[in-house]
């Protein structure tokens, strides 16, 4: 017989006192934690601490994403603002909902598509590059990775340079809603989700009539069995696009290439073998995730290992200690951009219904530029501190990364 999830004997990772802990204290301690049990307590309700208890929990349909209940998460009860969240979301949509979105929007974030964009890749990393690499220093957080993600989105929509600018404050300020300080930051996302939803309004209604080679045409014409997308659809989709497109990438290529200037001889190894670069995204990925849990909660009463969650629980499977379980990876807190690739994936693309649409655009860019930099910053190391964001925060990166190199 189950027993109820609060009645079991388990580590707790609430925060003491309010106050929340640096990610390396995180770390530490949900590592000990993982040690004693595959659960323990955190302040919204449970982490699942073990990898394959991770990808069951994230492969059961019954488990939903909790993205959309982010404002009842941190306590905010303004009916108005619930009720913009409740919009139809990709991220959020469960059941034949989401098998259908999925289905539509599948072909156009194929690796295919993603490959045909790196060209372009490499000529924005080129550029950026440009700009900094005969001086021997840069900030990389604030003269790379910032600007890195938004020109490939505004090519994926066939969005004109001069609007690049926007389209980065948009994704800055929508994704404050991951940065734990709403009741002061809601009028700004909503101005912003506002600002987005009519300019890519506008796109549609010009694709509609003038179709191109981009993502938007691509999704008015997306068909499956005579079903296409609303406009309201459509619009959801680009700012999802763009959510999943910067912030996250942003932060990985910041987590990632901090973690090469601690290691280079894997930064030199890179440079000489760009060949590796698709096991060194991986491995950056498993060693340090930009993207360090995610949210479920309960539709329904939910049994696992002989424990009862009831329904409206929430559980936050823990991507980053699932990355560096030691059942699953060998010597799994060594970072090694050779090693070999196995039948258990890192998860910070996550896994189930949910897994990232596109993972396969990130893959790509985080690939072309990590190769492209390593041979343009020869000897990278760290010219002082790096400012982290706050460790609360739902996608994790440097605001700050300044290094040295030898001038190109």
């Amino acid at each position: 017989m189950a027993t109820l999830a609060s009645d079991i004997e388990m580590p707790d990772l609430t925060p003491i006192n309010g106050i929340t802990p640096t990610v390396d204290e995180q770390r530490a301690e949900a590592g000990a934690a993982a040690n004693e049990s595959w659960i323990a307590r955190n302040m919204f309700g449970y982490s699942i601490l073990h990898y394959d208890d991770v990808v069951a929990m994230l492969r059961d349909k019954r488990w939903h994403s909790a993205s959309g209940k982010i404002l009842e998460m941190s306590g905010i009860d303004n009916p108005e603002w619930l009720a913009r969240r409740r919009r139809p979301s990709i991220l959020s949509a469960e059941g034949d909902e989401h098998t259908r979105l999925r289905r539509l929007v599948g072909p156009a974030f194929s690796p295919r598509h993603a490959d045909a964009l790196r060209p372009y890749m490499r000529s924005v990393v080129t550029e950026l590059l440009d700009s900094f690499a005969s001086r021997g220093q840069a900030d990389l957080a604030v003269d790379f990775c910032e600007h890195y993600p938004i020109p490939i989105i505004c090519e994926l929509f066939g969005a004109p340079k001069q609007d690049w600018q926007l389209f980065s404050n948009w994704a800055t300020d929508i994704f404050r809603i991951f940065n734990g300080n709403l009741q002061e930051d809601m009028p700004t996302i909503f101005r912003a989700q506002d600002e987005l939803d009519a300019y890519v309004s506008e796109i549609i209604e010009q694709r509609r009539s003038t179709p191109s080679d981009d993502l938007i045409s691509s999704l008015i014409a997306a068909e499956s069995d005579g079903d296409r997308l609303s406009h309201d659809e459509l619009v959801m989709l680009c700012v999802a696009v763009l959510m999943a497109g910067t912030d996250t990438t942003r932060n990985q290529l910041g987590c990632s290439v901090s973690l090469f200037a601690n290691h280079p001889d894997q930064w030199r190894l890179l440079a000489d073998q760009p060949e590796l670069a698709p096991r060194a995204v991986e491995e950056t990925m498993r060693y340090f995730g930009a993207v360090r849990y995610t949210a479920r909660f309960a539709s329904e009463d939910i049994e696992y290992r002989d424990v009862l969650f009831p329904k409206g629980s929430f559980i936050g499977p823990s991507l980053a200690l699932a990355n560096r379980d030691p059942e699953i990876f060998d010597n799994p807190n060594d970072f090694d951009i050779t090693r070999q690739p196995s039948n258990k994936p890192q998860l910070t693309f996550g896994s189930g219904i949910h897994y990232c649409l596109g993972a396969a655009l990130a893959r790509a860019e985080q690939q072309e530029a990590l190769v492209l930099m390593a041979q343009r910053l020869p000897n990278l190391e760290l010219a002082g501190e790096i400012t982290w964001k706050p460790s609360s925060v739902g996608i994790f990166g440097p605001n700050n990364l300044p290094v040295r190199f030898t001038p190109t």
